[in-house]
């Protein structure tokens, strides 16, 4: 299957905009996105948004955590189109469909795999406003490469790890 794993960072914060309700405005500082056909992480920044969409409309599914409330949300300040016609797995809606509250990135990473998150989107804001956009690549490629991993994980195993609040890790069953 011709899959992609997409995460965007962004220039402002929900706070900066005045509110998530206005995440279109909050700009693209990079879009990073796993294509599965060449096995690349491919960057894209701001100017390059019409060729990331050009991409992502030729796949099969486009991966993410919290893509349909967010990355999408930001990408519609660029470019309307409906996103709903893009077939979409957005790990965070099945894991709170499964249990009925959210789970970080950085949760699933570290309780599943071992692997936390590098950093945080706070971080990457002020790495923007310090014009380090190489830090925020590398941020965003390796939260790609970390939701492919639960991705793929979840995948070949039916089931993603968590702790519980009683400390307990559980298996979470996933049918993607």
């Amino acid at each position: 299957m011709f899959y992609g794993v997409l995460d965007i960072e962004t220039k402002r914060s929900a706070q900066e905009v005045g509110g998530w309700q206005l995440a279109n405005k909050m700009g693209i500082s990079c879009a990073v996105l796993y294509n599965s056909a060449t096995k690349a992480y491919e960057t894209y920044l701001d100017n390059q948004i019409e060729e990331l969409l050009a991409v992502m409309f030729r796949m099969e599914l486009i991966v993410g955590f919290n893509i349909k409330r967010f990355d999408y949300r930001v990408l519609s300040g660029y470019i309307k189109t409906d996103y709903k016609k893009l077939p979409t797995l957005d790990l965070l809606e099945h894991v709170h469909q499964r249990l009925g509250y959210r789970l970080s990135l950085d949760h699933l990473g570290e309780i599943t795999l071992g692997t936390p998150k590098s950093a945080n989107g706070l971080q990457a804001l002020l790495w923007w406003k310090e014009g380090k956009i190489d830090e925020i690549i590398e941020y965003c490629k390796k939260d790609v490469q970390l939701t492919k991993d639960l991705y793929e994980y979840g995948k070949e195993n039916g089931y993603v790890l968590f702790q519980n609040k009683a400390k307990q890790v559980v298996r979470l069953p996933v049918s993607w």
